[in-house]
């Protein structure tokens, strides 16, 4: 991934994406070509030398089955927003200025492993629950639904685990810019409602 120095996310703005539940593109390279499967993930820091992120994905998806050639790659996207011109100090300074969008991204790059197995399944599928579920005033739990029910469930999935080796992380959060076009970038996502991008250009500016 291209990084110029400036954009070049901090280890707590890595640290916040793998941390936070979310979903990440999980992309291999096979003798089929490029396979690719977005994918609900767990970061577990205790396994590996880098940790690992932990999903499943559907046993009839092929991507399982056909052995990568090469690291696998789990993309991971954090916010991002379209900036408009007009939010900068600049615009009514010397109207140089065009568009452009923000973005913070992870690019996870490590050995996949599967795991085939019904007690990793289950003791994953409820941490991975737990995890978005938490907070809610009435949360759901995998014990929730029927002991048979679930069981079938599991069988019509498998674990993967990427083995992290190595993870390239870009933060494009208007650091180029003056602190006024940013205080204005900033202030025009929050009025249109998206908080967290504003919220990041904020903290890339205090890093």
């Amino acid at each position: 991934m291209y990084i110029p120095a400036h954009f070049a996310a901090a280890p707590e703005t890595v640290h916040s994406l793998l941390a936070k539940p979310g979903a990440a593109n999980l992309i291999t390279m096979t003798d089929q070509g490029p396979l690719a499967t977005l994918l609900p993930f767990a970061f577990n820091p205790g396994v590996g030398a880098h940790g690992s992120l932990q999903a499943h994905m559907a046993r009839n998806n092929p991507q399982w089955t056909a052995l990568p050639t090469g690291e696998a790659l789990a993309i991971i996207q954090g916010p991002d927003d379209y900036i408009s011109p007009s939010w900068y100090a600049a615009k009514a300074e010397h109207g140089r200025v065009v568009p452009t969008w923000n973005y913070a991204t992870l690019h996870v790059y490590g050995e996949l492993v599967i795991h085939d197995d019904a007690g990793w399944l289950a003791r994953h599928v409820r941490h991975l629950t737990g995890l978005h579920e938490d907070g809610r005033e009435h949360p759901w739990a995998v014990d929730d639904a029927p002991e048979k029910f679930v069981a079938g469930q599991l069988r019509a999935v498998v674990g993967v685990e990427l083995l992290v080796s190595r993870i390239e992380a870009k933060e494009k959060m208007s650091q180029n810019r003056s602190d006024a076009d940013a205080e204005g970038v900033a202030a025009g996502l929050r009025a249109e409602g998206r908080e967290a991008g504003a919220a990041a250009v904020e903290r890339a500016r205090r890093n």
